[in-house]
């Protein structure tokens, strides 16, 4: 296994810990989680582009980039609104 597959394997345990955050936190901490899962999320799938030496994987990184923003805006007016 490469470097970028190593960088890849461990960012899963920061990933698995910020998905139980989102799971049995409070609203702010679920708020928090989300937001840093989209982080994790996004670098991870750059490493594995590199890892697997598959560019497409590098689209999908930059979408959910350009989607994290606005999910997490509308998931603080669901909040905001209705809870």
């Amino acid at each position: 296994m490469s470097a970028w597959g190593w960088a890849a394997a461990a960012l899963l345990p920061p990933l698995a810990l910020v998905i139980a955050a989102g799971w049995r936190g409070s609203l702010g901490q679920r708020f928090a989680a989300y937001q840093l899962a989209g982080s994790i999320g996004t670098i991870l799938l750059v490493f594995l582009s590199f890892a697997t030496d598959q560019p497409s994987l590098t689209d999908l990184a930059l979408t959910l980039v350009l989607l994290t923003l606005p999910g997490t805006l509308l998931f603080a007016v669901f909040l905001e609104r209705w809870l």
